[in-house]
């Protein structure tokens, strides 16, 4: 596996089908919603919400998952908005159900978690995925 970080961001999300978005948020004002909004809004990924308080509900007209487990088909990206204190298990998830990467939000990188798992599964940090949405 390559650790990759902002310089391989675009390309890790341009051959991305299906993302799940852990820390999903319902409000507005939150970094995890309207990232995702703006992911969304290019037409070119399955998007799967991950918050176990607001599982079953739709948001952007998403059907909100509790975990990455019931994600019915496999994952590209799991997008991760959480504080960085609670992304061991998240990594842990993603490498269990073959995700393709793991891709830390700003202010969720967990350096030790990266070096810990960079040989099982590929990291994206330091990079939004909103921002490289818009280059799509």
């Amino acid at each position: 596996m390559e650790t990759q970080h902002k310089d391989d961001a675009y390309g890790v999300l341009k051959n991305a089908k299906v993302i799940a978005v852990v820390g999903f948020s319902d409000n507005p004002d939150r970094p995890s919603y309207y990232v995702t909004e703006r992911v969304l809004k290019k037409h070119m990924h399955k998007i799967y919400p991950i918050n176990p308080k607001l599982a079953g509900q739709e948001v952007m007209g998403l059907k909100v998952y509790k975990s990455l487990e019931e994600i019915p088909e496999p994952i590209d990206i799991v997008n991760v908005f959480r504080n960085p204190a609670h992304v061991e298990p998240i990594v842990q998830e993603a490498i269990k159900l073959g995700a393709k990467a793991v891709w830390l939000q700003p202010g969720a990188e967990n350096y030790e978690v990266i070096e810990k798992y960079k040989d099982k599964i590929n990291f994206i940090y330091e990079a939004c995925i909103g921002v490289e949405a818009g280059y799509l």
